[in-house]
C-alpha cells in the first residue's frame, strides 16, 4: 500500500468519525449554506483533474516524512478539539441552542483548534502526496479565517462577559502567532 493510499484512507476514517460524532451535537440554526467537506472535496477534485494526480508528487523522502507527521498531528488536533467540544460542536458559523464556552484542552492554545488541525492535516497531505494541494490549503485557510471571524461575533454576543477576555489572551489559529 502506498503512502498516498494510507493518507487518503485515514482521511476517510476521519470523515466517518466526524459524521458519526455529529449525531451527538446540540441543535442550532445554520448561519451559512457553504459546507466545508463539499468545498474541500470540490477543490481537491478540481486540482487533481486539472493538474493530474502525479504531476506534483514530492520525491524527497524527508518531505514525505515531514508531511506524514504534520498530517497525523493535524488530524489528531482536530479530533482532540472535537472531543473537548462534545455536544457543542456544529458546522462552521452556526448558532447552538444552549451554548457553552469551552476554553480547556486544545482551546487553551488556540480559539479554533479544529480549523488549525484540518489545515495542518491538509498541509501534511500536500507535503506527503501532492504539492498542488497547497492551493487547497490556501483557499481553506481563507475560508477558516472568515468562518472564525463570523463565529467570534456569535460567541461575543453569546458570552459578552467571558469571550472578549478569552479572545484577548488566546490566538485564533496558530499559538503565539495568529
Amino acid at each position: 500500500m502506498t503512502l498516498r493510499s494510507v493518507v487518503f484512507a485515514l482521511w476517510g476514517v476521519f470523515a466517518l468519525y466526524w459524521l458519526v460524532s455529529a449525531v451527538t451535537s446540540k441543535h442550532g440554526s445554520r448561519g451559512t449554506r457553504v459546507r466545508l467537506p463539499t468545498l474541500t472535496l470540490l477543490v481537491a477534485v478540481v486540482l487533481v483533474r486539472v493538474f493530474g494526480p502525479n504531476n506534483a508528487v514530492p520525491h524527497s523522502v524527508i518531505l514525505k516524512v515531514i508531511g506524514t507527521v504534520v498530517f497525523v498531528s493535524g488530524l489528531s488536533l482536530a479530533v482532540w478539539a472535537r472531543v473537548y467540544l462534545g455536544s457543542n460542536w456544529g458546522m462552521p458559523m452556526t448558532r447552538k441552542d444552549e451554548p457553552e464556552l469551552v476554553t480547556s484542552g486544545p482551546y487553551r492554545f488556540v480559539r479554533h483548534p479544529i480549523y488549525s488541525g484540518l489545515l495542518l492535516g491538509l498541509l501534511g497531505t500536500a507535503l506527503a502526496t501532492n504539492e498542488y494541494l497547497l492551493i487547497a490549503v490556501a483557499l481553506l485557510g481563507i475560508y477558516f479565517v472568515y468562518s472564525a471571524r463570523v463565529e467570534e461575533g456569535i460567541l461575543t454576543s453569546a458570552f459578552p462577559e467571558t469571550y472578549p477576555g478569552y479572545r484577548e489572551h488566546t490566538k485564533m489559529l496558530i499559538p503565539f502567532v495568529l
